[in-house]
């Protein structure tokens, strides 16, 4: 993981515990806190899922362009290799 995965990962766990924190020093009945706990913690999954799957589908592009120069760049040595080769004939 990037400097800027592990920072973006680390803000949203910060915000998550501080949401946390907050609701269980906050004057509230059991069963409600339950609920905003529930709920802070579905938020916090659904964003980490969204960076998670942001962050794939950009891996899976720099894969491809990789792919893709690493083709070329073996297409341009067999060509400079045959020309040395026939060279040398």
């Amino acid at each position: 993981m990037n400097k800027k995965g592990k920072i973006v990962l680390g803000i949203l766990g910060a915000a998550a515990a501080g949401a946390v924190i907050g609701l269980l020093i906050a004057p509230d009945k059991g069963s409600g806190l339950r609920k905003k706990i529930a709920k802070a913690a579905n938020d916090f999954a659904c964003d980490l899922t969204d960076m998670v799957m942001s962050n794939r589908d950009k891996l899976s592009h720099a894969k491809d362009q990789i792919v893709k120069e690493a083709k070329g760049l073996k297409s341009d040595a067999e060509t400079r290799f045959g020309r040395v080769k026939e060279s040398f004939s």
